[in-house]
């Protein structure tokens, strides 16, 4: 399986190097880019080993690109009077079959090109392809050339136009399988197989996933009763060391009084007489008064005695 590829990635120079065959023109490295001159017309380049078979593909990238006709070929003789051409011509890619120098356009995708385009032509037995950027955009089925290990470029020599990053390699075909040696029957896949299920070493209980998975609790090293946030957060109180009575403040605070030392009877003194009384002394309490005896002077009756 053959391959080629070329980055131009070099010094400056109309030597394209032992990889390349010059069939027409004036091809040279410019700025790590591949340039066809600027001599006009159309000029073609060959890359100098065959690929092995005439199933492969070549790619370009379209570096700086003009309405002008350039792209890559493959499947090709060494001179490309026969083979395959994908180019643009400045407002579609064409897809040419080449016989004897004869080009006929046997597929199109309108679209101009532009910087950066890799351009890519695939050839497997009859199926023709040509893609841009990886997308494919022509596939016909055309047995004009069948045969032809050739790849390259073909391109308007004009200094607008650069090429980078060439490649080329071999397609690889699909590989007949020779007769098996062994055949089995074909599993039925109704429902699915079964077979016996060993002893389980070892078995959980499977925990549901409504909310959140659940794990069992370790016990609770200490325990506290909620306390309710209703207001205020309330606790409870220690033993008091001393009590008192709430004394009532309605009126006036009381007291008990002592047991008296000696009473006397209230005297009323609405009536005044001459009746034995001496002397009276406030504040000092008469033993024994004499009823009966009578007094001289007499009292009067709003005088004060001494």
């Amino acid at each position: 399986m053959a391959s080629f590829t070329d980055d131009f990635n070099r010094a400056d120079s109309t030597d394209l190097g032992a990889g390349w065959v010059q069939v027409s023109g004036f091809w040279a490295i410019a700025s790590n880019q591949l340039s066809p001159g600027s001599d006009g017309g159309t000029i073609i380049l060959r890359a100098a080993g065959p690929m092995d078979s005439s199933d492969h593909s070549a790619q370009v990238t379209i570096a700086a690109t003009t309405a002008a006709s350039h792209g890559v070929w493959c499947r090709g003789n060494s001179n490309i009077s026969n083979g395959y051409l994908w180019r643009n011509g400045g407002s579609s890619w064409d897809l040419f079959s080449v016989v004897s120098g004869t080009f006929n356009v046997i597929g199109s995708y309108a679209a101009a090109a532009a910087p950066g385009d890799v351009a890519k032509l695939q050839v497997v037995g009859s199926t023709i392809k040509g893609f841009v950027n990886g997308v494919q955009r022509v596939s016909v089925t055309d047995t004009s050339v069948a045969a032809g290990t050739s790849v390259g470029l073909r391109s308007t020599s004009s200094a607008a136009i650069r090429f980078d990053d060439f490649s080329a390699a071999d397609v690889t075909a699909g590989v007949t399988l020779g007769a098996a040696a062994e055949a089995d029957g074909a599993q039925t896949l109704a429902g699915s197989k079964t077979g016996p299920l060993g002893t389980p070493v070892e078995s959980d209980a499977a925990q549901a996933l409504i909310g959140a998975k659940a794990a069992t609790l370790l016990t609770a090293a200490a325990a506290e009763t909620a306390q309710g946030l209703t207001a205020s957060t309330s606790q409870s109180l220690a033993a008091a060391s001393s009590s008192e009575t709430a004394q009532p403040l309605a009126g006036a605070k009381t007291a008990t009084l002592g047991v008296a030392v000696e009473t006397s009877t209230a005297r009323p003194l609405t009536k005044a007489g001459g009746h034995g009384i001496d002397s009276i002394i406030a504040g000092t309490p008469h033993s024994v008064w004499a009823v009966g005896r009578a007094h001289t002077p007499a009292w009067t009756a709003g005088t004060p005695r001494t």
